[in-house]
Parts: C-alpha cells; structure tokens; sequence
C-alpha cells in the first residue's frame, strides 16, 4: 500500500512511546534476530508486508503488520535459511544531476520502492547514490541487481497539482530502472 494516497493526514501523537504494549518490542526482536540470521532479507519483510489482505493490512497496527509479516515469511521458508545464490548484475549511472527525468508509469507485481504518487511525474537529478540492490527482484530473490540511485527533486505542483502547497518540492530516492529521460518513448 505504500505510496497510494487516500489514507488522510499522518497523525502524530505528542510524546509517542516507541512501542505502545510490551509485545511490540517482542515482535520487533524477532524481527531484527531473523533478518540477521538471514531467514530473510529487508525487501522480502515489506514484500511480506504488502501481500497482507487489503482490509487486514487497514485495520492492523504497525507491529501487527510486522507479526503477520513474520508468519508468513517463516511458513514459506519453513524456518530455514536459503542458501541459494541469486544472479548478480551491475549497472552503471546513465543520469547526471541537473538531467531532467520522468519516474516510469508502470504497476509492477509484487514489492518495489516507486511509489504511486510519482509514477508518470516529472523531476530533476539533484544526485547520484549507489548502487543499491533493486528491491523489486531482491524481494523474491529472483536476482539481485545493482543499480544507482537518484535523488529526484519534484515540484508539489507537479505531484499533487494547483491545491499543493506553493513552491514546495519534494525528494526522493529512485533506482534506475524506475526512470527514464523526459521525453524519450
């Protein structure tokens, strides 16, 4: 669900405990134990996440998504440890700060970081990182590819048209294969 709007405003509560409810600090060590010990990785978490039923996803908690995370990704591995080893491949940066750019209008199947409110939008290079694996095929560990990340500076206007806030822009972290250059095909 990450990315998609229509979920209102973040509501912040004054002095918020980290976790409301000794469980939660439990939910949240098994999680950091098996992803260290490699059940796992953090792609295939939000992966495991984001596969909750829509209506289990809304009406649950934070660390109750974490908990059904968790049993899902322990039923499929059975507990086990892969051990496999996915293909590996390397890309080199094609984009260079100040380029303008389009973040690709596609719904990709399962788990990726582009989100929803940029797809289609125009932006700017503000800078290049990596590169980082893509979260889209490490989430099923179908490979793991390595790619640069771009920091992309959009215009509110831009994302969120005319009723946005005036001169507000936004930046956000996008993987190469989520880009392409303003105005090719």
């Amino acid at each position: 669900m990450g990315g998609a709007g229509g979920h209102g405003r973040v509501v912040v509560e004054s002095n918020e405990p980290v976790y409301h409810a000794a469980w939660e600090g439990r939910v949240h060590g098994m999680a950091r134990r098996l992803l260290g010990a490699g059940l796992f990785n953090l792609d295939e978490f939000r992966d495991a996440q984001e596969r909750l039923p829509r209506e289990q996803y809304l009406r649950s908690s934070y660390y109750e998504r974490w908990l059904a995370a968790l049993e899902i990704l322990v039923n499929e591995t059975g507990a086990a440890v892969p051990d496999e080893r996915a293909p590996e491949s390397y890309a080199s940066a094609v984009f260079r700060p100040g380029e303008r750019v389009v973040a690709k209008n596609v719904d990709p199947s399962g788990h990726t970081r582009l989100a929803r409110y940029v797809r289609g939008k125009r932006g700017v290079v503000e800078s290049v990182h990596g590169p980082s694996k893509l979260p889209d095929t490490n989430a099923r560990r179908l490979s793991r590819d390595w790619e640069p990340v771009y920091t992309v500076v959009f215009e509110a206007g831009e994302l969120w048209g005319p009723r946005s806030e005036a001169n507000g822009r936004v930046s956000i972290d996008l993987w190469q294969s989520y880009l392409e250059r303003e105005g090719d095909p």
